[in-house]
């Protein structure tokens, strides 16, 4: 296991063009400012995926990348290495032969560790790589020790210890503080929910007080999925160590609380927004977990079709105009404004945002959090962004006429806009705007387009099958059987990458209208929602549920989660 020049897979990352050299010598300084490898430097700094490094690695050293997702490693060699082995080193077994260990590591380097397995295994060693964090959850997989299963013993451990913690929360939190982090059972316990929520690439964390127990539940893929409960009497407990790391009022128990924490889970910074409000049985905590490397997508991942495509990439190039992106909350409505964004970000042109709150930070955007408690709303940040002569404004929500007519205005007078909308469809739209107030003409004059969108469940690629939906559920979800015989539908039976779901990820539908000039015409007319959508389906507008039936039609996602997400409007 011989190793050339240290660094010599940064000149392959160079000549992928993956990074540059102006990068590499800006991870450089941090690695050795902070200590860290230079590696996860890169990684930190959103220049390279653990994945993009590995291969990298694996190309310089002459080793085997293994992508850990598509193996079976056969129970026989994962018992050849002790569990606490395992997690201690961050390796796996992958083969074994003639005596001979094929173990998968992240650094091809680590020569100590190496000549630790040679003895604690007694055999000759190999080594395959994998990113650590790939490697860290298929040792969580094949060992089937889970963050869950470790959470649930500790559970157990405390329904079966005689602690008593109270709902005395300013006494709690103070002891909570005091203690050694790395040893405070409380302090584990809330690590290990939250480090097991991001492990099953939860989106929120809800911790729900009853009158016996306490709640916990994780969203994943946009489902509520229920976790053991701690026991009733850890809620003060829990709740104070949440608000520390909140920075929140750990005494106060009557009014509402909004915090952020900082959590590092493997190589991953993640921001948490905690939402605290008072319930019958005490005090309920949301946590959205934020993670920057969600809205790094551009907009050919969002999943348009081609023709939405080429039409939306046209429009976010126009000048001027209001854009609007509609649908109920947790829709991607961010991920989508973000992602035009970052298409749009260039140094030719300034971009300002308006949002309540920032939840995720956008390199190279001047980004402006909206304070109702100083007066800062959003027509007052839209004002002052006037003046600093922007080409592009997004604005988090139009919630008021005044915002509203504060985004119209700055459209009129050469900018851009984005903004979003609660409802339920992209010609319900133009009906909310003038039913806050807004003049019809204005509506009709400043809007190009608007988007609606929902989130469906994608089915998961290592255990989907072909299957064919009944007769029954085809002419319910009103499919001819011209475009039937054209369609392969597939469905995942269950297995251990999607937690038996048979889903994993979720793809976006879109409904993207255009203000033609019939539209325009119906606008200033105040038609009803239900004239605008027919025209506007007369003139090429896919609805929601048209674009889910033609993925359901690709395979992407199933028929029954389309009819879940949106429903034939009647």
């Amino acid at each position: 296991m011989a190793a050339k020049r240290k660094d010599d897979w940064t000149d392959i990352l160079i000549r992928q063009g993956v990074i540059s050299r102006e990068q590499l010598a800006e991870a450089d300084e941090m690695a050795q400012e902070s200590g860290m490898k230079l590696a996860e430097a890169l990684s930190r700094l959103g220049y390279a995926t653990g994945e993009e490094v590995t291969r990298a690695m694996a190309q310089e050293h002459g080793l085997d990348y293994v992508n850990l997702s598509e193996v079976v490693i056969p129970p026989s060699v994962v018992e050849l290495v002790p569990e606490s082995v395992a997690r201690e080193n961050a390796i796996l077994p992958l083969a074994e032969q003639d005596g001979e260990l094929t173990v998968i590591c992240s650094d091809p380097l680590d020569f100590e560790v190496f000549e630790k397995l040679k003895f604690i295994l007694n055999r000759q060693i190999e080594i395959a790589l994998a990113p650590r964090e790939n490697i860290l959850e298929a040792v969580n997989r094949y060992y089937g020790q889970t963050v869950g299963e470790s959470a649930d013993s500790m559970l157990q451990e405390f329904t079966d210890t005689a602690i008593d913690f109270t709902e005395t929360e300013g006494e709690t939190g103070a002891g909570v503080e005091e203690v050694d982090e790395s040893s405070a059972p409380i302090v584990r316990l809330v690590h290990l929910i939250i480090t097991e929520a991001v492990q099953l690439r939860a989106s929120d964390i809800h911790v729900e007080p009853f009158e016996d127990r306490v709640r916990v539940r994780y969203r994943i893929d946009g489902m509520l999925i229920e976790r053991d409960s701690p026991p009733r009497r850890l809620l003060g407990a829990i709740l104070s160590r949440l608000k520390i790391l909140a920075r929140l009022d750990i005494a106060e128990r009557r009014r509402t609380q909004d915090g952020r924490i900082k959590v590092t889970v493997g190589e991953k910074e993640l921001d948490l927004r905690v939402s605290v409000i008072p319930t019958n049985h005490g005090q309920s905590v949301v946590m959205r977990i934020l993670d920057k490397d969600s809205i790094k997508v551009g907009l050919r991942q969002l999943g348009f079709s081609e023709e939405d495509f080429r039409r939306f990439e046209g429009l976010i190039k126009r000048p001027n105009g209001i854009i609007l992106v509609t649908g109920p909350t947790g829709s991607g409505k961010t991920t989508s404004l973000y992602a035009a964004l970052n298409a749009l970000n260039t140094p030719d042109r300034k971009i300002i945002t308006a949002e309540d709150p920032v939840e995720y930070y956008l390199p190279g955007i001047n980004q402006v959090e909206v304070r109702h408690e100083i007066g800062l709303d959003f027509a007052r940040v839209i004002r002052a962004m006037l003046r600093q002569a922007p080409n592009i404004i997004l604005v988090g929500e139009m919630r008021d006429l005044e915002t509203a007519q504060m985004g119209i205005q700055a459209s009129l007078t050469g900018h851009l806009v984005f903004s979003t909308l609660h409802t339920n469809d992209a010609p319900s739209a133009i009906t909310r705007l003038i039913d806050m107030g807004v003049p019809s003409y204005l509506v009709s004059s400043s809007v190009v387009a608007i988007m609606a969108q929902r989130l469906v469940r994608v089915v998961c690629q290592k255990c989907k099958q072909p299957y064919m939906p009944s007769e029954a559920s085809l002419r319910a979800a009103g499919i001819p059987p011209e475009k039937v015989s054209n369609a392969t539908f597939f469905k995942g039976k269950g297995c251990g990458n999607c937690s038996g779901a048979g889903y994993r990820g979720r793809l976006a539908l879109f409904e993207l209208m255009l203000m033609s000039s019939k539209i325009r015409e119906l606008t200033f007319n105040e038609a009803s929602t239900a004239t605008i959508r027919k025209t506007a389906v007369s003139e090429g507008m896919k609805t929601l549920y048209d674009d889910g039936i033609v993925k359901a039609c690709r395979g992407v996602t199933t028929l029954e989660e389309v009819v879940r997400v949106a429903k034939i409007n009647e």
